[in-house]
This record gives C-alpha cells, sequence and structure tokens, in this order.
C-alpha cells in the first residue's frame, strides 16, 4: 500500500525539535563536530568536509571520540560516560590480569592518561565505595576499583542527590521532609548535647533501609539524569536491617543488572578476556624482546602507550589530522608520533 508522500515531510524546525528531546544526543554530538571544524578548518578541510563528519560520526558509533578530550565531553552523555568506561577498562586490563593493587593516587594518575584533566575528587569518591569510607591511601585491587568507579562515574549526579538525603535521614529529618535533596545545611536537632552518643551510634549503624528506600523512590519520580533499576535497588535495601550509604553503593557496584544496564563493561568473570587486546599484547612482548639495548622500564612504558593506541585506535580530531598533515600523504599512525 502507498503511503501519501505528505507522511513523510517533516518541517526542518519539527525535526530539530525531535532530536533535541530525543535520548540519542544527536544535536550535542553535530555541535562539537562543527566546534572541532571551525577551530581546525585548515587541518579538516585539506580532507574533505564529509569525509571529516563522516570518520567523526563513525568513531561516536564506535565509542573511540572520548579518548584525550576534556572531563566536561567525557561526562556530557551516557554514552559518552559508558564509553570513557570501555577505554579505561580496554587500555588497563592488563593490571588486573597481574593482580597488581594500587592506590587512589595511582588510579587517577591512569585515568589522567586519558583525560588529563579528570578531577581527583570523581576517584576519591569511587575509593570510598571499595574502602567503605576508610582511609582511602589503601591499595585497590582492579576490578574493585573499576566497577566503583563505574557507579560513580555514570551516576554521579543520582549518587550525590542520594548522599543529600542518606545524610538527612541520619541528622533526624522526617521522611516527608526528603524530597530533592539541595540545600546543604543540616538543621540542628534538639537536645544534641544529650543525643550525641546515640547519634553516632546511629551513623555507625546506618539508616532504616525501608525508609531510605521510599526517599530514594520519591526522588527517582523526579530526577532528569540517569539512575539505576528503581526494582534492584528495593531488592538490595531489602536484604538488611541497617544500611550504610557506602554500603549501599557497593552492594549497586557488584551487582551484574545493573552492569548489564550501562553497557560499558563486561561480567567480573569476563574482565580480564580480551582475544583482541592479548594479540596486540603478544605482539609487543615479542618486539620488546628483541630490541638490542632496550631497558625495562623504558619498554614498559613504550607498550602502555602502544596498548592506550591500539585500545582507541581513534585519537581525538585534532590530534589525528596534526599527523596526517605533518606525514607524506598516509593515514598510518607511527610509533614516532608519541611523545
Amino acid at each position: 500500500i502507498a503511503l501519501p508522500k505528505e507522511n513523510f515531510l517533516v518541517t526542518v524546525t519539527s525535526y530539530l525539535a525531535n532530536l533535541h528531546n530525543s535520548d540519542s544526543n544527536v544535536l550535542f554530538y553535530l555541535s562539537d563536530a562543527v566546534t572541532q571544524l571551525l577551530e581546525h578548518k585548515e587541518e579538516y578541510t585539506q580532507f574533505g568536509v564529509i569525509r571529516y563528519f563522516a570518520e567523526y560520526f563513525s568513531s561516536v558509533k564506535n565509542s573511540n571520540h572520548v579518548l584525550f578530550r576534556e572531563f566536561n565531553y567525557i561526562r556530557a552523555t551516557p554514552h559518552n560516560r559508558a564509553s570513557f568506561l570501555r577505554v579505561f577498562w580496554r587500555c588497563y586490563r592488563q593490571i588486573g590480569k597481574s593482580g597488581d593493587l594500587l592506590s587512589m593516587l595511582e588510579y587517577r594518575s591512569l585515568l589522567q592518561l586519558l583525560c588529563p584533566d579528570f578531577p581527583v575528587e570523581m576517584v576519591q569518591s569511587a575509593a570510598r565505595i571499595v574502602l567503605m569510607d576508610d582511609a582511602i591511601d589503601c591499595l585497590m585491587s582492579f576490578s574493585d576499583f573499576l566497577y566503583a568507579f563505574q557507579l560513580q562515574f555514570y551516576y554521579q549526579e543520582f549518587l550525590d542527590s542520594v548522599l543529600v538525603i542518606y545524610q538527612d535521614l541520619l541528622a533526624g529529618k522526617s521522611p516527608n521532609t526528603v524530597i530533592v535533596p539541595t540545600s546543604t545545611s543540616i538543621e540542628q536537632l534538639p537536645s544534641v548535647a544529650a543525643e550525641e552518643n546515640d547519634k553516632e551510634e546511629q551513623q555507625q549503624d546506618g539508616v532504616e533501609p525501608s525508609v531510605f528506600s521510599q526517599c530514594i523512590d520519591d526522588l527517582c519520580d523526579r530526577f532528569k539524569h540517569s539512575f539505576p533499576s528503581r526494582s534492584r535497588m528495593r531488592e538490595i535495601l531489602e536484604q538488611t536491617e541497617k544500611v550504610s550509604y557506602y554500603s549501599f553503593l557497593m552492594s549497586l557496584a557488584k551487582d551484574e543488572s545493573i552492569n548489564q544496564t550501562i553497557g560499558a563493561l563486561p561480567s567480573k568473570a569476563e574482565l580480564l578476556i580480551d582475544p583482541e587486546m592479548d594479540q596486540e599484547l603478544d605482539k609487543l612482548i615479542a618486539q620488546i624482546s628483541v630490541s638490542p639495548g632496550s631497558n625495562s622500564s623504558g619498554s614498559a612504558v613504550g607498550a602502555l602507550k602502544e596498548v592506550q593506541r591500539k585500545a582507541s585506535p581513534r585519537r581525538n580530531f585534532h590530534h589525528r589530522r596534526r599527523m596526517e598533515v605533518e606525514s607524506d600523504g598516509s593515514t598510518e599512525e607511527t610509533d614516532s608520533s608519541e611523545n
């Protein structure tokens, strides 16, 4: 049955409005692509604008577009956040495979190799989930940190609001007053001096899970950012008589259904499996072993840089195009491009 041609016609305004209201963030990427093009016009126009846009959106589709970009960019959309998590896993999977334990500052350094302005506060928050808010200078395994970091990075806005709810409940506020947390101050309770010991014990034990669950459910009703499955959060909170903020977050971080919903990382059982990267590493090891006069530390640094390049074959466009302009016409990157 042939449908009238009018059924397929929409105005430009209507089309852009649909894009703006969709979950695809097409306008965000289109705006960034144009900005990048204008900032580096002389480099990109040599290869054709059509080719530039094709490669830009191909990199977005393949999740390789976030490497070496600024923090505000990698956190701007859910797709960007998931892409960055996957790049981080692929680049540093060998740390988990070797069983090394790293400190919070070391994980921060690894993250800043991929995103130079990555904030230390985000890394500290992830470390507190793993260490249950104990001393954050303790060493952590790669898998423990990775899944905690995924939760903190992907759901940052939601977790910040949940923390305020938790602090309000600890302070003795009525659940009816805990709606969408916006205040930074906590109302002073009556008879504080007389109840100080009870308050300290309550903070150690946590809060009532049913009350906490209801407050979180109310938050989800009006929350505009991403948040984990409501039903799964309820199930986790139903499994304990008292719950602390960080024990709740650790349960969320370990939950496989939440991990699958984000879609960035494999299951914990498959975390260290990546055949494509294994092949690249075997080649690097072979090259290092036959390289005359190479010292182990220098080889290790070179291998790390090479792993990062292979993990995300497309760098940001400014870097890639600059190398193409400087080359003899070939689009292949070489080891001499590394600093």
